[in-house]
Formats: structure tokens, C-alpha cells, sequence
């Protein structure tokens, strides 16, 4: 409840004030679970991102978001996996194989906010193979203009979205090559 609650509030604001503008939404289907990967500028983009979906989706999110009790609450109760950053946390890979069994999921491959997509890490490329589920990319522009790193506030500016399925994903190709090919894709958008 809380989730629809917060997309229903969120789709609102970010059509009104930043003239969400969304392309590409046929390639989802929410009768099955799939991967959403997306450049990550802000952290507006997982707000923005779920606004754009027909289904729910669940998050993979630092740990540190957690550490406040408010914000574990939210972050739980919307779906959200706390992971630990630059280590191989065993038991929220299996949480996030899990969702996948029946769930989308959205992953920033980059890892931070900011972060170049070349130093995307293979994490999407495991998922994706390890679950047998399509990746769906997504290219975000124009929420690091409306809310920056660093900044305490919101700036008027304008939020695009494009999504695009990523194609010629095999079971046989390794962690590192999806993860090219998912990056390539959303560098094409």
C-alpha cells in the first residue's frame, strides 16, 4: 500500500514539475520477472524509474540507506534489498535470485551514483544469468540537473526516461559479457 501511495505521489510531481517524459515502455511485460538496468545519476532515479513501470518493482540499495530507523521502514516495507557495496554479500545475492524467481528487479550496474558505466561491475551479468530472465535497459537524463550530487534540494529541470530491451544475451556468454552488452545498450539510448 505504502508503494502505490508513493508512486501514485511521485508520478504526479515528476510530471508536473520536471516534465517526466517517458519512451520505450512496450518493451515491458510484467507477466514475468526481468531485470532493469539503468544509468544512475541521482537518487531520484529509483523513484523516477519505478513511476515509469506498470508493475512493482524491487530495488537493490546500499546499506547505509538503512542505518536511520524511519528510512529502514520505508525501504523494507517498498521492497527495497540493502546490499553491502565492494563485497560479495552472499545471502542478499540469494535474496535478489529469489525476487527474480517471481519479480522484476532494478540494479544501477555502475554501483553509485555518478559512477562511469565503464566501471560497471558484472553483477547484472550474474543475475541475469543465474536467474534466466531478460534484462530490460534504461537511460535516464535530467535528474542530476533537478536533484545533484551533494545537494540538499530540488532544481527545475527537465527528466527523460528511455527503456530497450537488451538483445543477444546467451546462457553460454560469461558474467562480464552480458554485462558489456547490457552497458552497450544503454549507452545506445
Amino acid at each position: 500500500m505504502l508503494y502505490r501511495f508513493s508512486i501514485t505521489v511521485c508520478y504526479s510531481l515528476f510530471k508536473i514539475f520536471f516534465r517526466l517524459k517517458i519512451s520505450g515502455q512496450e518493451a515491458f511485460s510484467c507477466k514475468k520477472p526481468f531485470i532493469l538496468a539503468s544509468n544512475h545519476l541521482s537518487y531520484l532515479d529509483p523513484p523516477v524509474l519505478a513511476v515509469c513501470l506498470p508493475c512493482k518493482i524491487t530495488f537493490l540499495a546500499k546499506e547505509e540507506l538503512f542505518r536511520k530507523p524511519l528510512a529502514a521502514w520505508y525501504f523494507k516495507d517498498v521492497g527495497v534489498i540493502p546490499i553491502k557495496r565492494g563485497k560479495n554479500d552472499i545471502s542478499n545475492t540469494r535474496l535478489a535470485l529469489k525476487t527474480l524467481k517471481t519479480k522484476p528487479l532494478l540494479i544501477f550496474p555502475q554501483g553509485t551514483r555518478g559512477a562511469s558505466l565503464d566501471e560497471a561491475s558484472s553483477g547484472v551479468g550474474f543475475l541475469c544469468k543465474r536467474a534466466k530472465v531478460p534484462v530490460i535497459a534504461a537511460k535516464i537524463s535530467g535528474t542530476d540537473q533537478v536533484l545533484p550530487k551533494g545537494a540538499r534540494s530540488l532544481s527545475c529541470g527537465r527528466i527523460e526516461v528511455i527503456f530497450k530491451p537488451v538483445e543477444g544475451i546467451n546462457q553460454s556468454d560469461s558474467y562480464e559479457d552480458i554485462t558489456k552488452k547490457v552497458v552497450a545498450t544503454i549507452k545506445s539510448l
